[in-house]
């Protein structure tokens, strides 16, 4: 899977003021993306706010996307949750043909045992037709997939490739690159500590602020893939103070307040999300503005 390598996104969803899907937008972003040279997109991953549109609506979000990206690059779908057979059943109707593979988050709030984890996604495996990127992200599912549990799926499974790691524990990836199958990708989801986890074996990351500044970011990845390392992590001591902001106030809404910034998007979002305060916008903005001069 080397069309996973280096830097994805994972897209927000651009809403209008009156909280429809704003397709104008979204097709914006994706050329911002693609313009600034990262290498792959994710589609209806959570930054999308998925959990708050209709079915009809993702299927809006999912063809404005394609249209957009016109076949430049390899598109990933977000295929998750916490209902297993309705996530085999997505995917066993679901047209898959635009993708390279999936993105499917472990089960959230239920909290799954690490053996509910493992059947979970061996229901999925089954009943996928592309190429699984399992999806740990302990602090919003409540259950984190320990790397015994990963490398059991990696090993049991030829169609589960790789791995979004977004525990931000660097002493988990570590043990999970240590063991894995050598095949078998892990993806940083965490922007803030991607580059140290990709300087210890990791082959890209998955962000939200890489969408924002997709030129410096992916740079910075590529530099790190590269063994760059002064170069890499001078990109991210710029960029470290706009991560912190972007997650003060939850995400999407500070990655939507950097697009209302650059004039490429609203910055509004759904309840039970908000958009960012008056205070943090402001602060977004200035570096924003500090960033594009």
């Amino acid at each position: 899977m080397q069309s996973l390598i280096g830097t994805g996104v994972a897209l927000v969803t651009p809403f209008k003021s009156d909280f429809s899907v704003d397709t104008e937008a979204l097709t914006r972003i994706v050329n911002f993306t693609i313009d600034g040279g990262v290498e792959y997109l994710v589609v209806l991953g959570t930054t999308a706010e998925n959990a708050t549109l209709s079915a009809a609506e993702k299927e809006i979000v999912i063809t404005t996307v394609i249209e957009a990206n016109n076949g430049r690059l390899p598109l990933v779908l977000g295929v998750g949750g916490n209902n297993t057979l309705e996530v085999v059943a997505e995917l066993q109707t679901r047209d898959l043909s635009a993708f390279s593979a999936i993105l499917s988050v472990s089960p959230y709030y239920v909290k799954p045992t690490q053996e509910g984890i493992y059947q979970h996604f061996k229901a999925v495996s089954y009943a996928s037709p592309l190429p699984i990127i399992l999806y740990n992200v302990p602090g919003r599912t409540s259950s984190n997939m320990l790397p015994e549990t990963i490398v059991r799926l990696a090993t049991d499974f030829k169609n589960i490739v790789a791995i979004k790691e977004a525990s931000g524990d660097l002493v988990q990836g570590m043990h999970l690159l240590a063991t894995k199958p050598k095949d078998f990708l892990v993806i940083s989801g965490d922007d803030m500590t991607s580059l140290s986890l990709i300087l210890a074996g990791a082959s890209g990351v998955i962000s939200v602020i890489g969408q924002g500044f997709p030129t410096v970011f992916s740079e910075m990845i590529r530099l790190g893939l590269n063994r760059k390392v002064d170069q890499a992590f001078q990109i991210l001591y710029q960029m470290a103070p706009c991560i912190d902001l972007i997650f003060e106030q939850g995400n999407p809404a500070g990655i939507k307040q950097v697009f209302k910034s650059l004039g490429i998007a609203d910055n509004t979002v759904r309840l039970p999300l908000v958009r960012v305060d008056d205070s943090l916008a402001k602060r977004i903005d200035q570096f924003v503005q500090k960033s594009h001069k």
